[in-house]
Formats: structure tokens, C-alpha cells, sequence
């Protein structure tokens, strides 16, 4: 399968290069970076966007920034190429909702809804696709804790649900800002856009209220934590009358059972960073709170299973290729 990345000099894109020149079945066409252009990764040499021919590729890979990818996409969907957005432009389901979270309107409406790419939650929809909606990192942790409860409608109707998570600076891109240098960020911690104000808040709400209409307001904390990958999400979850930890269990057992990148610790384990960093999967640990309140701890690479190998999870089940093809080594 020919390939195309745009937007391939950042971090996101620099991943998905190494993920696909090992993949068996993909054969990278052209990778694009207007300041690269010319500089060489991996073997692959960056050219310009306007040097792309989306019509030479089976599929492409937008790693471009919200706002441009949109227009990209209808492009290389016209060209014939199908398409796998890692940007935020085709994660909402309105136009309407695009522009209350991201501040203008969206580019291309027309595209919308697009299928959302969490393969975890959403199988079915993504095989066989032309377009598919990747999940950001954010999400994508805090998704994977909570959907099992909210699926099974263990979260007691109408609570808030509040959600603490930490990032690794690489989640912040490679574009340089003062506040990411590594003598800003070394030897300090500090959350930032606290409360309803992170963009990935309305994507999170509207999967979590797909799978469960009564639920409550998110409150969510993003942090800022220095190291350069991985992203941990802990979620306070009030559980409806009735429910356990042990119970809450065999929910999430039975949900990741067979889920081939996601991985349930075993009770008294916790989730780290450490054991997800540079790998394609996903933990979660469950603990104890009080009689009525259970603690999930989930834990991925933001820039694979957060990004880039989620991409090419959502591209094997595009081309009706094994889904872990490329990611199990």
C-alpha cells in the first residue's frame, strides 16, 4: 500500500515514519514539511505540501494542525486517496460543536460527522472506511478508562466526573514556545487550562455521551509534566447504586479481554508511564475509593497509541488488513 504523510517534520509525523517503514504491507510515497523540505528522516526525504500528489497514494496521513487539515482531506478524497486526520478537524460531530470548542468555523463542514477512530469503541464503524477521525492523546487515555463504566451505566446519573491528567511536553508539538523549553518545564509540574477549557474536553464528553446520554459535566485538569512522552489520566468516578470494585472489574475484564493493545492490570498493580512509554498499547489499573467511588488509572505514549500508532490501528482496518499488523513486534 502507497503511503503519504503531511505534516511528517513533527513529532506525531516523525512517529508515524518510523511505525510505517516498518510496516509490512506500506511503502511511504511522500512525506511533506514546508520548513524541512529537502532534510532527510529515516530515509525518507521531506518535500514541500505543493510537490504532494495525494492521487499517487492508496492513503495519507494528516499530521497537520486543525483548520488545515480539513481542506487536505477533502482534497485527497477527491484525488481518490483515503484518509487518516490526526488533527482535530474531523473529530466533532457538528460544525456547530467545531466552532464552540476550536474558536472558528469549520473548514469544511461538509465532512462531517466523520467516523471516529478509537478502534476500542468503535470497530465496527472503521473497516473499510475512506475517512477516519483519529482520537487525540488526551482522549483517547481518558476514553479508554471510562467507557467500560459508561457503557455498562455504572456511573451514578448526572454526577460530575473529574478527570486529573498528565502529559509528557512532547504532547505540546515541536514548533518552540518559551514555555516548553527544557529549563521552563525541568524541575517544575503545573496544570494548565484547568477545568472546562482544554479543546479535548468537548471530544471526550461526546464520546462518553454516546455511549451514555446521563451522564454529567466533565471537569477535566490537563497537566504539564517533565518528561518528553507518555500521558496518565485518573479519573474519579462515582458509581451508581449497586455497584463495586468488583464488579467494576469484571466489567473492564470483560471489555479488554481481547483487546489486543489495551491491558487490565491485575488488582493492587497501578499504571505507570514508564511500563507504556515507546510502546503501541494501553494500561489501566482500578482502585478503591470509598463504597461508592472507584479511582481509574490509565496510561499510554501520547505519541503512539495517543497519535501515531493509533493511525496506522485505524489504517490496517481502512484496508481490511489485520489491525495490529505493523504494531506487535
Amino acid at each position: 500500500m502507497k503511503a503519504g504523510i503531511y505534516g511528517a517534520a513533527g513529532y506525531t509525523g516523525l512517529e508515524l515514519i518510523g511505525l510505517l517503514n516498518q510496516h509490512p504491507e506500506f511503502e511511504i510515497c511522500f512525506a511533506t514539511s514546508d520548513n524541512y523540505a529537502g532534510q532527510k528522516y529515516q530515509g525518507i526525504t521531506f518535500s514541500t505540501s505543493a510537490d504532494a500528489d495525494a492521487s499517487t497514494v492508496d492513503l495519507v496521513f494528516l499530521c497537520t494542525p486543525h483548520g488545515v487539515s480539513a481542506p487536505l482531506a477533502a482534497r485527497s478524497l477527491d484525488a481518490g486517496a483515503k484518509v487518516v486526520d490526526l488533527s482535530a478537524d474531523l473529530r466533532m460531530k457538528t460544525a456547530d460543536a467545531y466552532q464552540q470548542w476550536y474558536g472558528h468555523t469549520h473548514p469544511v463542514p461538509a465532512l462531517l460527522p466523520t467516523p471516529y477512530g478509537l478502534p476500542e469503541l468503535n470497530r465496527p464503524n472503521l473497516i473499510r472506511q475512506n475517512c477516519i477521525a483519529n482520537p487525540g492523546c488526551y482522549p483517547t487515555t481518558t476514553l479508554l478508562g471510562l467507557a467500560p463504566l459508561a457503557k455498562a451505566k455504572a456511573i451514578r446519573a448526572g454526577a460530575n466526573l473529574i478527570v486529573d491528567a498528565k502529559s509528557g511536553v512532547s504532547g505540546a508539538g515541536r514548533q518552540p514556545k518559551v514555555d516548553i523549553l527544557f529549563s521552563e518545564v525541568f524541575g517544575d509540574f503545573k496544570p494548565y487550562n484547568v477545568g472546562r477549557k482544554h479543546r479535548h474536553v468537548g471530544e471526550i464528553e461526546q464520546e462518553l455521551h454516546a455511549l451514555n446520554p446521563n451522564l454529567g459535566t466533565l471537569i477535566f485538569s490537563p497537566h504539564l509534566i517533565p518528561i518528553d512522552r507518555g500521558l496518565l489520566a485518573t479519573s474519579y468516578v462515582p458509581l451508581a447504586e449497586g455497584w463495586t470494585l468488583e464488579n467494576v472489574r469484571q466489567i473492564y475484564e470483560s471489555a479488554y479481554a481481547d483487546e489486543p493493545l489495551v491491558t487490565l492490570l491485575p488488582a493492587g498493580e497501578t499504571a505507570r508511564v514508564k511500563e507504556v512509554a515507546n510502546t503501541n498499547g494501553a494500561m489501566i489499573s482500578l482502585h478503591a475509593a470509598t463504597p461508592d467511588t472507584v479511582i481509574v488509572v490509565s496510561v499510554l505514549d501520547n505519541l503512539r497509541k495517543g497519535a501515531a500508532s493509533q493511525a496506522v490501528q485505524n489504517a490496517n482496518l481502512m484496508l481490511n488488513l489485520p489491525e495490529t499488523m505493523g504494531l506487535l513486534i
